[in-house]
């Protein structure tokens, strides 16, 4: 760069005139302009170098990583090191955990869409009780109407309200139920219908195994052939999943509700989700005792039995016959399918029993015969009703005369607050065959929901006590009361009449059989709330005192 120039001494600068100026602030600006695209022309050459550096760094670690992985499974085979993989006991241990933890959130669902319903029903109620009083608040004396009617105003605006949270509720969880039902796992399905709940007599645990056995060995086949169970909302749109079709009947006839699919080169039923879900959850009923208007596993009826798993299957159900068959389209004969309700019906009673159609001409139901839930054949005469198909137009239930009351295949027993009759099953007192009762371990049996009920008190009792609750006596054969009241003809029933030939009557002990005691006294506060009853003539100061001696409800002696 030249020097500048210097003005001779003794001269004045000649001032820049204003083309100047401009000219000399261009220059400066496009210096100033320069030397910022130069610095970022560094920068970015800068920036290239360090990603290079880092590709480098990266390549050669990758390298590295590689031969070490190369090594390290050297290192493993020369060891004979295998990759542990879950043993089959860990696998099926897992399996049931989800299992039950299935069953745990249908038993939930069931139970919460059931009271969400009564909710509607109340806020229903409610409602046209207070439209009821608004229409009455219409028309009193002078000076009172405005005060009366926004009274009255208010009452039906907070029960419409009320309705519509409660009806909210109830769509919230039917909703839930479904997307469980639609997003099930086949093989947890399949598990859950290997769950009981509760003792199953020998007579009775051959039919229950075929029927689950058979269940689970189609879901096995489904999940193998890999298809996907359509949603009812699917099969009602026609919009299936891959692979599958509409089902025919033998006659060629489309079976509305369920769909065909391929499964070992046959053409197969493939069930909605919903239909795999109450139906498995069904399954895993069986043994549960039969209880008048239950609706769970600690007792239910026929009714109970099938509004509980449709429910949890997001189909709620109401819980009369009348009501459940009202629910969905009647099926003709030939095409009735697995998870179907039929129903029993007779000439003189109309419809009086209900179950979840199984295969095989076999139903699951809550038998008032078997007195726990059970496979059982079809009733003949009966009709089937597909819940998940619903009807067109009103559907009329079979009727009858009303010269009989039946419910769950057997004579609804009038009510009486009187001791009722203990005989059962058409047997006589002590001559029961041991294939129609239920353990209860130690070699006693006990009729099946007698059983599944002291099984229940006494896990109450070992969670009170700590220890198992003391047992001597159970069902009691004619050929054991003879000996018995040989022995001790002062406490003992004459052979023939005792409960305890009917499978209904325990003897307990561990304190239990001393009046006054701990033991005792819990047993009057609690063995009620699990149907066991201490009779009045085995009291102190009854006829015959006996502590040790309890029956299974308010038996006739």
């Amino acid at each position: 760069m030249p020097p500048p120039r210097v003005p001779p001494a003794g001269t004045t600068p000649r001032p820049r005139t204003a083309e100047e100026a401009r000219q000399l602030a261009r220059a400066r600006a496009r210096a100033r302009a320069r030397a910022r695209a130069a610095a970022l022309a560094r920068k970015e050459a800068a920036r290239r170098r360090r990603r290079a550096a880092l590709a480098r760094a990266t390549r050669r670690a990758a390298t590295l990583t590689g031969v070490l992985a190369l090594v390290l499974v050297a290192a493993v085979a020369v060891a004979g090191v295998r990759p542990q993989t879950p043993s089959p006991t860990a696998v099926a241990l897992d399996l049931a955990s989800r299992a039950g933890e299935l069953r745990d959130a249908l038993t939930a669902t069931a139970t919460g869409l059931r009271d969400a319903r009564t909710a509607v029903a109340t806020a229903r109620a409610e409602l046209a009780a207070a439209e009821s009083e608004q229409s009455a608040a219409a028309g009193p004396p002078a000076g009172t109407q405005g005060v009366a009617g926004s009274g009255a105003g208010l009452r039906v605006a907070t029960a419409r309200v009320a309705l519509r949270a409660a009806e909210d509720r109830v769509t919230a969880a039917t909703r839930e139920a479904r997307r469980r039902a639609a997003d099930a796992d086949l093989t947890v399905a399949g598990a859950l219908a290997g769950l009981t709940a509760g003792p199953t007599s020998p007579d009775q645990q051959a039919a229950d195994a075929a029927a689950r056995d058979r269940w689970q060995a189609q879901l096995a086949g489904l999940t193998t052939a890999g298809i996907a169970l359509p949603t009812t909302a699917q099969l009602a749109t026609g919009d299936l999943p891959e692979g599958l079709t509409p089902a025919r009947d033998a006659t060629g006839q489309v079976v509305p509700g369920v769909a065909a699919g391929v499964v070992d080169g046959r053409v197969v039923v493939v069930p909605s989700a919903e239909t795999a879900t109450a139906t498995s959850y069904a399954l895993a009923q069986l043994g549960a005792p039969y209880v008048p208007g239950g609706s769970g596993a600690a007792g239910t009826d026929c009714t109970g039995l099938t509004a509980a798993v449709w429910t949890a299957a997001g189909r709620p159900l109401g819980a009369t016959l009348a009501e459940q068959w009202a629910v969905g389209t009647v099926v003709p004969a030939g095409q009735v399918q697995v998870g179907d309700l039929v129903f029993g019906s007779d000439p003189t009673a109309g419809l009086d029993d209900v179950g979840v159609y199984v295969g095989e001409g076999q139903v699951v139901t809550a038998s008032a015969v078997t007195h726990q839930v059970a496979v059982l054949p079809v009733p003949a005469g009966s009709s089937a009703v597909r819940v998940t198909l619903p009807p067109t137009t009103p559907n009329t239930p079979p009727a009858g005369d009303g010269s009989a009351a039946t419910l769950c295949g057997a004579v609804r027993p009038p009510v009486v607050s009187a001791p009722v009759d203990p005989a059962w099953g058409g047997w006589s007192n002590g001559q029961v065959p041991t294939s129609a009762l239920c353990p209860i371990g130690g070699g006693h049996l006990l009729r099946c929901d007698a059983a599944a009920a002291f099984q229940s008190l006494a896990q109450a009792w070992q969670n009170a006590f700590g220890t198992p609750m003391c047992l001597t006596d159970s069902y009691r054969s004619l050929a054991a009361q003879v000996d018995a009241h040989e022995r001790k003809p002062r406490i003992t029933a004459v052979p023939g009449t005792s409960n305890h030939g009917w499978g209904l009557a325990v003897d307990l002990c561990g304190g239990i059989n001393v009046a006054g005691t701990q033991q005792s006294a819990w047993m009057a506060r609690y063995a009620g709330q699990f149907g066991w009853v201490h009779p009045d003539w085995a009291q102190p100061g009854g006829q015959n005192p006996e502590p040790w001696h309890w029956e299974f409800g308010m038996l006739r002696d």
